[in-house]
This record gives C-alpha cells, sequence and structure tokens, in this order.
C-alpha cells in the first residue's frame, strides 16, 4: 500500500495539531462498500521503560476472519505524550506496516479514534486519509464526550455526544461487558461503521481484526518474529 498524501512527523506539537486541523475536511463521510473481501486491524503497545513503541498489523479475510497477512515492527518513540495529538506518536510505525501489505485491505480498523477526537481526526481519520482508505476507530476508552446508559445486550448502543454533536457510538460488542467505543475514520458513516464493527466481533469483546492485532503486538513486545503471508491457505493462528 502506498500513501496518496504526505507530511513530516518530525514536528513540534503545535505544528501537529495544526496538520489535524488541515487535513481534517479531506474526510469523506460515506457508507462503507458493499464489497468487503480483506479487512485489515491494527494495534500499538508502549514500553515507556525504554521508550519504545510495538506495532501490529493483520489483514483477514471478510467475512470469515481467517488469516491473510500479519506484520509487526518496534522501534524508539520519537513524538511525546500529548492528549489529543498522539497520533504523532502511533502512526508512523503504524504507516510503516502498511507500506509492507501485499494483499490491500478494503476497509482499516485501527484501534484508536476517528472521528471521536478533540479536533474530529484521530489516527484513524489520519491514516484513513493518507491512504485514502475506508477506515474505522474502535477504542476500548472515549476520549471526549459523554453517552446514555445502554443495555447488556451485544448490539445495543449510544450516541457519543461532545458540544452537542454526535461524533461516535458506545457500543455494546458482547452481552455484559463493557461498551467499545466506535467512530468514523474515513470513507465511512456511522451506521455502516456499526453495523461491520458487529460483523467482525465473534465471542470477544474486540471485532476480530483488533484482538488479533492485539495479540500479534504483545507477541511482537515479547520478541518473536510475527511477519507472516499465508495468502489464503491458513486460518488464523490465535
Amino acid at each position: 500500500m502506498k500513501p496518496i498524501r504526505f507530511h513530516s512527523w518530525n514536528v513540534s506539537p503545535n505544528e501537529a495539531s495544526a496538520i489535524q486541523t488541515n487535513l481534517r475536511d479531506k474526510v469523506d463521510i460515506q457508507p462503507l462498500p458493499s464489497d468487503i473481501h480483506l479487512v485489515a486491524g491494527t494495534s500499538v503497545a508502549i514500553d515507556p521503560n525504554n521508550d519504545i513503541i510495538h506495532a501490529a498489523l493483520v489483514v483477514l479475510r471478510f467475512p470469515d476472519l481467517e488469516l491473510v497477512e500479519r506484520h509487526g515492527l518496534s522501534e524508539e518513540i520519537t513524538f511525546p505524550y500529548v492528549r489529543g495529538i498522539l497520533a504523532f506518536r502511533e502512526a508512523p510505525p503504524i504507516m510503516k506496516l502498511m507500506k509492507r501489505i501485499e494483499h490491500k485491505p478494503d476497509l482499516v480498523l485501527f484501534h484508536s479514534h476517528g472521528l471521536a477526537h478533540p479536533r474530529r481526526f484521530g489516527l484513524a481519520s489520519h491514516l484513513g486519509v493518507l491512504f485514502d482508505i475506508p477506515s474505522i476507530g474502535v477504542a476500548d476508552r472515549v476520549l471526549i464526550g459523554f453517552h446514555d446508559e445502554i443495555d447488556s445486550k451485544k448490539g445495543h448502543h449510544a450516541p457519543l455526544i461532545h458540544n452537542g454533536e454526535e461524533i461516535g457510538l458506545a457500543l455494546r460488542t458482547k452481552d455484559g461487558v463493557s461498551p467499545m467505543f466506535i467512530s468514523v475514520g474515513h470513507k465511512a458513516d456511522l451506521f455502516s461503521t456499526m453495523k461491520f464493527t458487529l460483523e467482525c466481533t465473534t465471542h470477544y469483546r474486540r471485532p476480530e481484526p483488533i484482538r488479533q492485532a492485539h495479540l500479534a503486538v504483545v507477541t511482537q513486545r515479547e520478541g518473536e518474529e510475527i511477519d507472516i503471508d499465508v495468502g489464503g491457505d491458513q486460518t488464523t493462528l490465535f
């Protein structure tokens, strides 16, 4: 995969915020394509003691969610922790992994926020725009906004509201567990984002592309080689 837009990642926090503001108008809100055959998922893990970030990316076949490709890397963190511009810490290694992909996905689920972000431009939107690929933000926690209580059954949801605007959803992806927080990244809308996230969720809280990427990044963090390209010949290893 190759990005269609570029900017420097070696910038100050103020410059990073300005880049987000300048690019957010590029986000395209539209229904997800109906012919999705490959879906990618990403995850990162931070080692604060050594200033190392570990990243993993998986590509799965849809709808059977079998593994097609998996990549990982570990590198030094070069950007400080600043709330609202975490993309400048996490996106560079993910971007490198996306460039390695041999089987281009039709959609990427990023373990991050999309429009549910102070400047409406979280990592899922950021990399979605740079690669011009449909993308969804899937997060474990709220970054901004609030939501009403939701039923404990899978599929129940409530709008995530910030400054009177619906910026995402709190979505119950499994009976009786805490909701996930989903938002549009790029070339998606909230309804199709919710529908697809549920279609990618099996027996776990996290949708399968995110879950497998998380398991892969744990292995990457332990120093094991995780890169693999099995094409259509092998089911998931997790």
